[in-house]
């Protein structure tokens, strides 16, 4: 029997980083994003069902011991026992995931893959920690909301790891759809935005979504921002109280079908993006952004903290296919995508 689980990464159009803890204690976060079929997968498979790559030792230590492969990072982790798992710098949100769903027993092989790229900025940790809660549930046989697949999922990272960040990417991952979020200390409140089909569809099919081909270490910038934040920078926490209007704002246009508006929401969530520390950007995103402009992009932002990863443009009607051409030309990958309204899957095969 195999247990399976997916969860969507997703696109942040508007108020991210508000809905960071510690900018949550102080001031009411907003947020805008959308989920897409980009996904994080996760098979629990019972002894004798897997196949590996040749290359990885296919002999248990013991005939209850745990077996972990990461697709995407092509790392293999046995141990005999769940205490065994040490958090090493090799695939430690799985680790973490096990351990805080209390496995205490063995006798399974876990893999995980994801079809975004990593450092992408489009929340594929958060996605794979909700579809990990997921499998790892479902093998405990208990159910949640989605909810508490995401809190879950985010306090991995937050209390486990120790990694900074927001909970939008997990609430995302666990609900789907195109939601609008607000934050305030620990609490999450989430409404799903239902847009007319021909709204939707025109989003879709003027958004375009490119990996710059640049990983960024989202810890690394969040380390930055929290820093300006806790001097009491002025300018910081500016941007971010004209982020969480942003926010507002975009929830509106949506709403109301108005996409050209939205699409220059984009451009001025960047801005404010951008004062928040230098490191969100650079001069390849800079410059990947006057070659969007300069050839049908109504408005544009760095998906996730920035310095790297995807970009996410809206562009005129007629002339989208121009900006993926030339972007693609610059160097980057266009993710084709739709959007995802079932959040979190979960079932078995046999």
């Amino acid at each position: 029997m195999l247990i399976r689980t997916r969860a969507p990464v997703r696109i942040d159009f508007a108020g991210g980083w508000t809905d960071v803890a510690l900018f949550t204690e102080d001031s009411k976060g907003l947020v805008v994003n959308g989920a897409i079929n980009r996904y994080a997968y996760a098979t629990l498979a019972f002894e004798g069902e897997t196949e590996f790559p040749e290359s990885i030792e296919l002999q248990r230590v013991i005939d209850k011991s745990i077996r972990i492969y990461s697709a995407d990072f092509d790392t293999f982790v046995e141990a005999e026992d769940v205490r065994q798992l040490e958090y090493d710098g090799n695939i430690d949100l799985v680790k973490a995931a096990v351990r805080q769903m209390s496995i205490q027993f063995g006798g399974f092989d876990l893999i995980t893959q994801s079809n975004a790229p990593p450092g992408s900025g489009l929340g594929t940790s958060a996605a794979m920690g909700v579809t990990l809660i997921g499998v790892l549930g479902a093998l405990k046989d208990i159910t949640y909301v989605p909810y508490q697949y995401a809190e879950l999922a985010s306090s991995i990272e937050r209390h486990e790891l120790g990694i900074l960040g927001g909970k939008q990417d997990h609430y995302a991952s666990a609900v789907g759809g195109i939601s609008f979020m607000e934050f305030q200390d620990e609490e999450v409140k989430t409404s799903s935005l239902t847009l007319p089909p021909n709204i939707r569809y025109e989003l879709e099919k003027n958004l375009v979504l490119c990996y710059t081909g640049q990983s960024r270490l989202s810890g690394n910038i969040h380390q930055n921002v929290t820093e300006a934040y806790k001097s009491k920078e002025p300018g910081v926490r500016k941007a971010l109280n004209n982020l969480k209007e942003i926010a507002e704002s975009t929830k509106n246009a949506l709403m109301r079908g108005r996409l050209s508006d939205f699409g220059e929401l984009l451009t001025e969530n960047w801005q404010n993006q951008k004062k928040l520390h230098p490191s969100v950007t650079n001069d390849r995103i800079e410059k990947l952004f006057t070659i969007a402009n300069e050839n049908g992009a109504i408005g544009g932002k760095v998906c996730g903290a920035g310095g790297g990863g995807c970009l996410l443009f809206y562009c005129q009607p007629t002339r989208e296919h121009n900006v993926r051409q030339k972007l693609e030309d610059a160097g980057t990958k266009i993710i084709d995508f739709n959007f995802d309204f079932d959040g979190l899957q979960i079932w078995r095969a046999d």
